[in-house]
């Protein structure tokens, strides 16, 4: 019996396939080298442009779209819905999930979902899900869908995510007790890096994502992988809730200016 979609009359390639890409970093140098090669326009603790777009999904109830140079997340926000199926409860649900676009990595990834899926969804879950108060949503359901566009390693979709899905709740009117905004550290040669990029993350030792609430001062979500000393941890956690309290600023006004322009 011929197969589906066999043509046997000519020459059949593999099913899966992708195009050879080169690496243009120099091979033959040391690691300290190309580290110091890599970051180019910002020093150690400066993190990348930031543009948030609110409401731009327009069949959700709450939506943005956020921007770090090559990381590009869109946020869509459905609810709060009533649960079904499910037992009573005093309290909602939060639901997220994470999707990565085709296109979005350097290798084509499959349209199912991965093991890399599901561990940046539950970190930007942790990191939200405290600051929404569900006690005022009982036996409802709010969803939040997550497409990453373009990705630049996973520690800036994390943090990216978290910052585009608080915006996104706002967005949708869900009562939450603030903005979560998360930053990424890197050490590289006992140093740490503030937003690393996904070069940067190859050469480093360990990763660290801070996810917190500026306004009430508190640390929801430590997201930690690799190895780094303690006392690099230490510092590296008082420049992210620095650097956090910098990103809040711009979300909040962006969440400003876009209520503007929808009442003028």
């Amino acid at each position: 019996m011929a197969q589906s979609g066999f043509d046997r009359r000519r020459l059949n390639g593999p099913e899966e396939s992708w195009a050879p890409f080169f690496d243009e970093t120099d091979s033959e140098g040391s690691s300290c080298i190309n580290s110091r090669r890599l970051r180019i326009g910002r020093s150690a603790i400066d993190i990348r442009p930031i543009f948030l777009q609110p409401g731009l999904i327009n069949q959700a109830n709450g939506s943005a779209y956020i921007e770090t140079e090559k990381t590009k997340i869109a946020c869509a926000v459905y609810g709060p819905r009533q649960s079904k199926n499910v037992s009573f409860s005093d309290k909602g649900r939060l639901n997220v999930e994470v999707k990565f676009a085709p296109f979005s990595c350097r290798r084509r990834r499959a349209p199912m979902r991965d093991a890399e899926d599901r561990s940046i969804a539950v970190g930007i879950h942790q990191a939200v899900a405290p600051a929404v108060r569900l006690e005022l949503l009982p036996k409802s359901t709010v969803d939040v869908f997550i497409t990453v566009i373009e990705a630049d390693g996973l520690e800036g979709c994390l943090s990216a995510g978290s910052i585009a899905a608080s915006a996104a709740l706002v967005d949708a009117g869900i009562e939450i007790l603030g903005l979560v905004i998360s930053c990424s550290a890197a050490s590289i040669n006992s140093e740490m890096w503030l937003d690393p990029t996904e070069a940067e993350v190859k050469l480093s030792e360990g990763t660290l994502v801070l996810s917190c609430i500026p306004a009430l001062d508190t640390v929801t979500s430590v997201w930690q992988s690799g190895s780094i000393k303690p006392r690099n941890i230490v510092s590296a956690l008082n420049v992210c809730q620095k650097r956090c309290s910098d990103i809040h600023t711009i979300v909040a006004q962006s969440l400003v200016d876009n209520v503007q322009n929808q009442t003028e």
